[in-house]
């Protein structure tokens, strides 16, 4: 007992060092996950931050029975656990929109739960406490009901289109300010529980109306905005009971979230400040050539056999994956041949798009999932330095993110998004079930360029065939 209540002093005394070291292991942690090589590394180290927190705020705060504290450990644990190995890496986006949305009602709970005792911590005043809980509830469930959408659209529950409300955008705005409002009046009236009820209620309408006017192609922006949105959830609860590891925290996750967006909202030239208000799906387009004038008798179809002679005569090679890939689920055959090539003594690198897939980083776990070594795998900036020297591309099931017209079409909805260089290559084999547009709906020049032949097969049973014919061709 006297060890127990050594610990507690001690957490107790120094819990905002500790809560300090944990945001210090986070900021370590992710550091580790910006490369292939260490994320795995920047995942432990930032669990390892985790588990501190848990233990010195489970330790400083006095608390009496541990009892449904453990079973709650013991259960989440075997939950995460459980769908963490049978995650089909297709479905990360889904699962991430998950974990994110539960981040934000955990936040919005508790809030509820302290508005509910009324028990103001020591040093705390009356407005400090119910303003935090305004912000975080509405916060906390803006996020939760965001990221359930958004999980929906992406595992094909509703309509991946998006549903635009006429008068969106005022609609939203006057939601945002009746919560607002319902926060003043909780403030000053804290014992009227209808003012806390108009907050959930206004900022669960916010979040469908912000989400479902976003497009499928889009929803990993809107997902790494309610990341940011967790956080900051995450945060105001902290404000709540003066919990600093939580302001840190939150703040943290908060600011990430938004670096996040910012990213993805260059990589898809998207409106940064549009995505606030859920206005990140482009006009339609106009002024643009149809697919039948850029692709009337100007596209080349080849067989495996034909592909093959191309790359045999390669020296470097360029693997483009996209959506498609995953989709087909070809990362083995891929990588297959990527190792038959590279015994017959030829360069190959894959040349990874940031959105290629449905959130950063997507393709590269597909690709580590199959030991496809860490180095092959190149950002966009350095496959576009090695894509003007490289002798043959191979695009697997990706569009948009080589689509040429991104660099001239002002018209166009994708126009200045970067692209991979792919049409300054030599040659490309472009590995496509048919010539219909990516999520933009935008025609491909690429696709009848000169240099350009288009394999028409599904990614899997194209790669494998590619394999084949290679080995055959080698012996």
């Amino acid at each position: 007992m006297d060890f127990i209540n050594g610990i507690r002093n001690i957490a107790n005394n120094y819990q905002a060092v500790f809560y300090l070291l944990t945001v210090l292991f986070f900021i370590f942690g992710l550091k580790l996950l910006t490369s292939p090589k260490t994320a795995r590394k920047g995942n432990i180290v930032s669990a390892f931050g985790m588990l501190i927190a848990i233990i010195i705020t489970l330790m400083s705060h006095g608390i009496l029975s541990y009892k449904f504290i453990i079973i709650g450990l013991l259960l989440g644990s075997v939950a995460g656990a459980i769908s963490a190995y049978a995650l089909d890496l297709r479905a990360i986006p889904q699962y991430v929109a998950i974990l994110n949305g539960f981040g934000g009602a955990v936040s919005a709970l508790v809030g509820v739960s302290a508005f509910l005792q009324k028990e103001l911590p020591e040093n705390v005043t009356p407005l400090h406490f119910y303003s935090a809980i305004s912000v975080d509830t509405f916060i906390g469930t803006l996020t939760f009901w965001g990221s359930m959408m958004a999980f929906a659209k992406l595992q094909g529950l509703i309509t991946e289109r998006p549903v635009v409300i006429p008068g969106k955008n005022i609609i939203n705005i006057l939601i945002l300010l009746i919560c607002i409002i319902s926060g003043a009046l909780l403030v000053n009236d804290p014992y009227n529980i209808y003012y806390l009820i108009a907050i959930l209620v206004g900022a669960s309408l916010l979040a469908i109306s912000l989400t479902i006017a976003v497009g499928g192609a889009d929803m990993p922006v809107i997902i790494a905005l309610f990341i940011s949105y967790a956080g900051l959830s995450a945060g105001a609860l902290g404000f709540i009971f003066l919990t600093h590891g939580l302001i840190m925290v939150g703040s943290l996750v908060g600011a990430s979230g938004m670096i996040l967006t910012r990213i993805m909202a260059k990589a898809m030239n998207r409106d940064f400040y549009g995505i606030l208000l859920g206005n990140i799906t482009p006009p339609e387009m106009s002024k643009i050539q149809s697919g039948e004038e850029i692709y009337a008798g100007r596209v080349k179809s080849t067989t495996p056999e034909e592909a093959v002679m191309i790359l045999e005569a390669a020296k470097k090679v360029a693997i483009v994956p996209g959506y498609g890939l995953a989709v087909a689920q070809a990362q083995g055959p891929v990588r297959d041949l990527m190792v038959e090539l590279e015994k017959d003594g030829k360069e190959v690198y894959f040349g990874i798009h940031p959105v290629a897939g449905r959130m950063p980083g997507h393709m590269n776990v597909l690709l580590a999932e199959v030991d496809v070594p860490y180095d092959r795998l190149k950002t966009l900036e350095e496959s576009n330095e090695l894509l003007p020297d490289t002798d043959v591309a191979i695009v697997v099931g990706a569009n948009d993110v080589v689509n040429p017209t991104a660099r001239y079409a002002k018209e166009s909805p994708i126009y200045g998004m970067p692209i991979l260089d792919v049409d300054k290559c030599r040659s490309v084999i472009v590995i496509k079930r048919s010539l219909s547009p990516g999520f933009s709906g935008v025609p491909n020049p690429l696709f009848a360029n000169d240099n350009t032949v288009m394999l028409f097969n599904d990614a899997k049973p194209a790669l494998t065939e590619l394999v084949k014919e290679y080995k055959e061709l080698k012996t």
